[in-house]
C-alpha cells in the first residue's frame, strides 16, 4: 500500500514541480524588468530549489561521446552486447580513423566492470568507465529497474546474479581469449563467488580480479549499513521494506525493495550534509554561480535516480552477506543455471591475480571488509595479490573523482598491464610498467613495489602492500 501512496503523491506533486520550474525561469528571464532586483533573484532561486526537490528523477545516460587516448580524440559508441531480463551487458566501443591509434586500441586489455545493484543505476560509475576507456576495452553490467521487468520474465535471485556474471565473463573470454574483472562495492561478493565457482570447475578464470570498497567480510569495522542489517531480523526486512509494484508499471505485482525507500535510507545517513548542499545551491543561484549550481544538478541528477530491486535478490543478499556471512564462513552454496548446487570455495582460485582497494574514510564498507578477500583467496600466490588503501578517501572517492583518477587508477592500470598477455603487452604503449630487475630504477613499477618498503612509496596518500599468502592481511 505504501508504494501506491508514494506514486499517488508523486503524481500530485509532478505538475507543481513543473510549475515551480516555469516560475523560476520567469523570475530569472532577462526580458522581465523585475529580474534584476534582489527579490526576484531570491524568488527564482526558491522556485528552482522547489522544482529540484519535487521532480521525478529518471535513469541518467552515461553520455560518454569521446575520450582522449594518447592525446587523440576517440569516438565512443555505446551499445548493448547481451540483453538479459534483469541486466544488460553494455559495451563502450571505441572508434578512430588514425591507423596507429586503432592498432593500439585493438591491443589493449578488455575489462568487465561489474556495477552495484544496490539502489543506484550503473551510471554512478560514469567516471570509472570514462577513465578506464583511455587504456581498456570496457564493458559494464547495467542492471534494470525491477519495476519495469514483467512477471513473465521470472524471478531474480542472488544465484541468478552470480550466473549472469559468469555468463558475461565467458562471453568476453570467447570473444577476446581473456578478460579482467573490476567490481565496485556490492558486487565484490557475487563476483568472488562467480570466479570461485569457475575455478572449482576447472574453467578459465579472468586474468585479474579487482575488488573496490565491498563487504567481503561485513563483520570487520561495521558501519551503519552493517548494523542495520544485523540488528534487524530477516523477517523484519521482509515485512517492512518489501512491496508489490503498482499496476501502472510493466512489472506490476512483482515484489521489490522500492527505490524511494532506498533513497530515504541514503539521505538518512547524512541528512545535515544534504540539507547544507541544497541550501548552498539556493545561495549559488542567487549569486549567479553557474559552475557550482551545475555541479549540484549533475550530482543530484545521479544521486536521486534510484531503481527497485527484486525482493528475492535483496533479501538473499541481506541474509547471505550481512547476517550469515556465508562467504567467509565457507557455507555458501549456489545454484547454477543447470540446477546443480555447488559450494563457493575462494581458495580454489589460483590463476587470477587479486587487487583490493579501500578508502580510509569509507562509511559504507568499513576498513578491512574488502581486504578480507586476500585471506580468502589463499590459493593465489603472494606475488599476485595487492592491496591499496587510499588515505582521505570515502566510499565514492575510490571509484569517482580526483582521488580515483590520480591515485587509484594509476595503480589499477599498472596492475592490469602487469598481468596482460605478454604477446600483446608491447602494443599497449603505456610506459609506467618497468621490467623486474635486481635493482629497479622505476619505483612506480608494480614489480618494484613488491620489494620497496611502504615508507618509500613516493605518494604519501597511498598505502600499497603485497599480502603474504601464509599470513593474514
Amino acid at each position: 500500500m505504501l508504494y501506491q501512496i508514494f506514486e499517488t503523491q508523486r503524481s500530485i506533486m509532478e505538475p507543481f514541480s513543473d510549475l515551480a520550474q516555469a516560475a523560476a525561469k520567469l523570475y530569472s528571464n532577462p526580458l522581465n524588468p523585475m529580474a534584476q532586483t534582489p527579490l526576484a533573484q531570491r524568488v527564482s532561486a526558491g522556485y528552482a530549489l522547489m522544482h529540484r526537490l519535487g521532480k521525478d528523477y529518471v535513469k541518467p545516460e552515461f553520455g560518454i561521446r569521446t575520450v582522449k587516448v594518447n592525446k587523440t580524440d576517440v569516438a565512443i559508441h555505446e551499445r548493448i552486447e547481451i540483453d538479459k531480463p534483469f541486466c544488460e551487458l553494455r559495451r563502450f566501443k571505441r572508434f578512430s580513423d588514425d591507423p596507429a591509434t586503432l592498432t593500439m586500441l585493438k591491443a589493449q586489455p578488455v575489462v568487465l566492470i561489474v556495477a552495484p545493484l544496490s539502489g543506484h543505476y550503473a551510471t554512478l560509475l560514469r567516471d570509472t568507465v570514462k577513465t578506464m576507456l583511455q587504456d581498456h576495452k570496457v564493458y559494464i553490467t547495467d542492471w534494470k529497474n525491477a519495476r519495469l521487468v514483467p512477471l513473465s520474465d521470472g524471478e531474480f535471485h542472488l544465484d541468478d546474479y552470480i550466473n549472469y556474471v559468469q555468463e558475461f565473463i565467458r562471453h568476453l573470454q570467447a570473444t577476446y581469449g581473456h578478460c579482467h574483472v573490476v567490481s565496485v562495492c556490492q558486487p565484490t561478493v557475487p563476483v568472488m563467488a562467480a570466479v570461485s565457482l569457475m575455478a572449482s570447475r576447472g574453467e578459465k578464470t579472468p586474468l585479474t580480479m579487482t575488488m573496490m570498497g565491498g563487504p567481503i567480510d561485513a563483520r570487520k569495522s561495521p558501519t551503519s549499513v552493517n548494523n542495520l542489517a544485523t540488528n534487524k531480523s530477516f523477517e523484519w526486512f521482509e515485512n517492512n521494506v518489501i512491496y508489490r509494484v503498482p499496476p501502472t508499471f510493466p512489472g506490476a505485482g512483482r515484489r521489490v525493495y522500492p527505490g524511494f525507500l532506498q533513497y530515504t535510507g541514503f539521505v538518512a545517513m547524512n541528512p545535515d550534509r544534504h540539507a547544507k548542499s541544497h541550501y548552498d545551491y539556493f545561495k549559488d543561484l542567487i549569486k549567479g554561480d553557474d559552475a557550482s549550481t551545475e555541479a549540484h544538478r549533475k550530482f543530484y541528477d545521479e544521486y536521486n535516480a534510484v531503481l527497485d530491486m527484486d525482493a528475492d535478490y535483496y533479501l538473499e543478499t541481506i541474509a547471505t552477506v550481512f547476517q550469515d556471512f556465508k562467504l567467509v564462513n565457507g557455507t555458501w552454496d549456489v545454484k547454477g543455471v543447470d540446477g546443480k548446487v555447488e559450494r563457493v570455495r575462494p581458495q580454489d582460485i589460483k590463476g587470477t591475480a587479486l587487487m583490493t582497494v579501500e578508502g580510509e574514510l569509507d562509511d559504507i564498507s568499513g576498513s578491512g571488509q574488502t581486504r578480507a578477500a586476500q585471506d580468502l583467496c589463499s590459493g593465489v600466490p603472494a606475488s599476485e595479490r595487492q592491496h591499496l588503501e587510499v588515505q582521505g578517501a570515502g566510499h565514492y572517492g575510490i571509484f569517482s573523482g580526483r582521488r580515483w583518477r590520480e591515485i587509484v587508477y594509476p595503480q589499477l592500470v599498472k596492475f592490469i598491464l602487469s598481468h596482460a598477455p605478454q604477446a600483446k603487452a608491447p602494443a599497449l604503449e603505456v610506459k609506467p610498467v618497468a621490467k623486474p630487475v635486481a635493482k629497479p630504477a622505476d619505483k612506480t613499477s608494480t614489480k618494484a613495489v613488491t620489494k620497496t618498503p611502504a615508507k618509500a612509496v613516493p605518494n604519501k596518500a597511498i598505502k600499497t602492500t603485497w599480502v603474504d599468502a601464509k599470513k593474514k592481511a
